[in-house]
């Protein structure tokens, strides 16, 4: 059960770093032509007293893995608010807040029926499961699309399975994200890459996935049609590597694609869609992800 519950955790951060880490580049007296969606990369900081919050929601649904082949539907859904300010000068350092909400289903229940939240015995749980500070920050000042996201999440369960149904991770992890973008001429495309590490440590009675390292390198290139529209495609690998004591290894890789749309000066709105085509050790389902940002 151990793929079960590591990939669990895995669906809900897969995009996070794509969908909800991108900040502004704005100076309201330097303001670079075309839309915040252009302006806006992932590596990118926000100025001192700006504030960006972001809600990201992912679905992530499984009928097959490669155990067993077919099984019944499992579905982990997972909300993460984001809320980060700037500090200090020339958008180097910016300081905030991940917060994590969870609801699963497993054992054949419907799609949707995590939004019922009912806690049944053996097939559902729910509630707020992580939070974790956070400091962004550009360590080449001349280089300001290169930025390093780090933060330190602290778990709010006090089991990870109960009554056979996994809730999240019961252990510290320490998540350092590494974003690099670069744009082609005219301002039509975009390549945003990361490398994602998580070390996850702690008792290991605790929690299975103590005492490893996740690696999770990706790629997203996008066109912009217009200033106000965007489209992308993805490609995600993940490797779990164990540093003793869990036993325990996995790895998958995911492809999808999406869109984003400037609803106003402030806020925008992004939709994707990815599906895990290979693995080892692992659920193989699909997720569906929309994500909202305020930068003011």
């Amino acid at each position: 059960m151990k793929y079960f519950k590591y990939h669990a955790v895995m669906a809900g951060l897969l995009l996070s770093s794509f969908m909800l880490s991108a900040q502004d580049t704005n100076d309201q007296d330097d303001a670079p032509q075309g839309s915040n969606i252009q302006n806006l990369t992932p590596s990118k900081l926000i100025g001192k007293g700006q504030w960006d919050i972001k809600w990201f929601n992912n679905l992530y649904t499984e009928t097959e893995d490669t155990f067993s082949g077919d099984i019944p539907r499992n579905v982990f859904f997972t909300s993460t608010l984001d809320i980060f300010t700037g500090v200090g000068q020339n958008r180097r350092v910016n300081v905030g807040l991940l917060l994590e909400f969870r609801s699963n289903t497993v054992g054949g229940r419907g799609l949707f029926d995590f939004l019922s939240f009912d806690g049944e015995e053996g097939s559902a749980r729910s509630g707020l499961t992580s939070f974790a500070p956070a400091i962004k920050f550009t360590p080449i000042a001349s280089v300001n699309n290169f930025s390093i996201q780090s933060a330190f999440f602290i778990p709010l369960v006090d089991n990870e399975t109960e009554n056979g149904v996994f809730l999240d991770q019961d252990g510290f992890i320490w998540q350092n994200r590494f974003f690099y973008d670069y744009s082609f001429a005219e301002g039509k495309w975009q390549l945003f890459s990361e490398i994602n590490s998580e070390l996850n440590f702690g008792d290991e009675a605790d929690s299975f996935a103590n005492n490893s390292l996740r690696l999770t390198p990706g790629l997203f290139l996008s066109y912009f049609p217009s200033s106000k529209f965007t489209v992308l495609v993805l490609a995600q690998h993940s490797q779990l590597l164990d540093l003793g004591g869990t036993e325990f290894s996995q790895d998958f890789t995911a492809l999808g694609g999406g869109v984003k749309y400037q609803i106003t000066k402030e806020l925008n709105i992004e939709g994707l869609y990815t599906n895990f085509v290979r693995g080892n050790d692992t659920g193989l389902g699909e997720t569906f992800n929309i994500g909202l940002r305020a930068v003011f």
